[in-house]
């Protein structure tokens, strides 16, 4: 064996070890009394070693990276994030020594810089609109691999099975009243988790008829807008509030056919739903989960006002802790108005028009 493929060997089986040292995530109930007939289910991502959703993400980029022979001895990676997949990336990166570089937007969370630096990674901020162009200089430079989680996030996971997140959800709630969903509600920043748990509920054949996939999108993103009229050329100059989804441009790994219904959710309601089930669970969780926890509101009070039974499940995407100095400072959240979601209404529009849109391939 070469010394490369020797090395290989030795990073992939440290991969594997780190997996298999991790517990799958909690699948928590929660009590949701404005919408009877429905229960909801959590399921905690921030419990990875990472802290957040993006380090399944992460394991997938970095076993695509590997495999494909982009990543070897020594390798400089380099990311544009908004944080999490970052700070998940770091962490792997420092599990097989390699340097690690992200390319983060000027106002980035403190914590979360904190973080990527705390797993040895070097954090370049530049303005937001030259992200992923940063990126790609910087790894030509050192030449080392640009990671670029927007294009290759939905063909990184193996969408059929291999504990994935959709057949982790399933297999979790297998014992619950109503083992087959009637929504699973996602955000999408790289359009990764949507599109392996959208086709994951069409290879599952018996959740075809039972299970729907929800994808909420926060204001200055364009994926609503997308899904609505079918089109993928849509750029936005303004910056997203809610860190880890919502994107500026419609990303290569966003694939519309698989969802269902999208609906757009206000900021100040993210902001506030999040306090709200902070204070429901006992602790913190970031703001997109509140907007996943608005979203999940909006379809139970739908449910229960059809009388209608059944499950819904969403994700804890990261702890509240990450954003004490926003988010969790009050102060904070009066001056940017986004304190209260009075008539702040949520706007849907489900499957019909993206299917022009055509499905990035993998």
């Amino acid at each position: 064996m070469t010394p490369d493929r020797a090395w290989l060997a030795q990073a992939l089986q440290r991969i594997e070890a780190d997996a298999r040292r991790s517990a799958d995530t909690h699948l928590i109930p929660l009590a949701l009394p404005e919408a009877p007939g429905v229960d909801v289910y959590l399921k905690d991502e921030s419990t990875h070693p990472s802290g957040s959703l993006k380090h399944r993400l992460a394991r997938s980029l970095f076993l695509y990276g590997l495999c494909n022979g982009h990543i070897g001895p020594g390798t400089t990676v380099v990311e544009a994030s908004s944080g999490s997949t970052a700070i998940s990336e770091a962490y792997f990166a420092r599990l097989l020594g390699l340097p690690f570089v992200a390319v983060v937007p000027r106002g980035t969370a403190a914590r979360k810089l904190q973080e990527i630096a705390f797993f040895g990674g070097q954090c370049h901020e530049v303005d937001a609109a030259q992200v992923y162009a940063e990126a790609e200089r910087l790894a030509r430079e050192r030449r080392g691999h640009y990671m670029d989680q927007f294009t290759h996030a939905e063909r990184a996971t193996d969408w059929r099975g291999n504990n994935n997140i959709a057949e982790s959800i399933f297999t979790q709630m297998r014992h619950e009243p109503h083992p087959l969903p009637r929504w699973i509600v996602v955000g999408a920043g790289t359009g990764g988790t949507s599109a392996t748990i959208g086709r994951y509920l069409r290879y599952r054949r018996d959740a075809l008829a039972t299970t729907e996939l929800a994808v909420v999108d926060p204001e200055r993103s364009v994926f609503f807008d997308a899904f609505a009229s079918g089109r993928r050329d849509l750029a936005s100059t303004e910056r997203g509030r809610i860190e880890g989804i919502g994107r500026p441009r419609v990303e290569p790994s966003f694939v519309p056919t698989v969802i269902d219904r999208m609906l757009r959710v206000p900021d100040a309601a993210s902001f506030c739903a999040a306090v709200d089930l902070s204070a429901r669970l006992g602790r913190r969780v970031g703001p997109s989960t509140g907007t996943n926890f608005a979203g999940v509101l909006h379809l139970a009070r739908e449910m229960s006002a059809r009388g209608e039974r059944g499950s819904i499940v969403t994700l804890i995407c990261d702890a509240g802790e990450r954003y004490l100095d926003t988010l969790f400072d009050p102060a904070w959240r009066v001056a940017n108005g986004l304190d209260r979601a009075d008539g702040a209404a949520i706007e849907s529009t489900a499957a019909g028009g993206p299917a022009s849109m055509g499905q990035s391939t993998g």
